[in-house]
């Protein structure tokens, strides 16, 4: 990506971030909105070294921290793992195809929800074969598609591949 493209892609993924307020909070879905919060980290992680993708992860996390009442900074620490991690895995996997970044931000959002729920203590976690089971993998394969398809809009708008 050249330089005078990646504003492009820092604009996509503000729009992700900002999407993801409006569906949860301003329209009011709640739960059943995907979560585009992780998938924007996931996406701008792959863009960044490790220290940044980890403090693009320590924001987001701290944004979605100030609406939680209960587990206040379990978000901020999970998502700053996940950044970090995110950044490590363009030295694991290379490449950007389609089936790729669906595969990627489903396990990236399965990983979210299992340290999320290992970090946010009892007053969060539930039942939790329930949660890491069924929940996590359906919410998962949810937001992998979401940003699958984003992304893709997001190829087909500025000509990326």
């Amino acid at each position: 990506m050249t330089a005078s493209r990646a504003w492009t892609f820092w604009a996509f993924i503000a729009l992700l971030v900002a999407l993801d307020f409006v569906l949860h909070i301003a329209i009011g879905l709640g739960a059943t909105a995907p979560d585009l919060l992780t998938v924007a980290l996931l996406l701008g992680a792959r863009r960044l070294g490790g220290a940044g993708a980890a403090a693009l992860g320590l924001v987001l996390g701290l944004l979605r921290d100030a609406l939680s009442l209960i587990a206040f900074g379990a978000e901020a620490v999970t998502m700053t793992l996940l950044g970090f991690l995110g950044a490590r895995s363009r030295d694991l996997f290379l490449g950007e195809g389609t089936l790729f970044v669906a595969g990627y931000l489903f396990v990236g959002k399965w990983l979210h929800d299992v340290v999320y729920f290992l970090i946010a203590g009892p007053a969060v976690r539930g039942d939790t074969v329930t949660r890491l089971a069924i929940e996590a993998p359906i919410a998962a394969a949810y937001a992998a598609v979401a940003g699958s398809v984003a992304f893709l809009v997001y190829r087909l708008i500025t000509g990326e591949r």
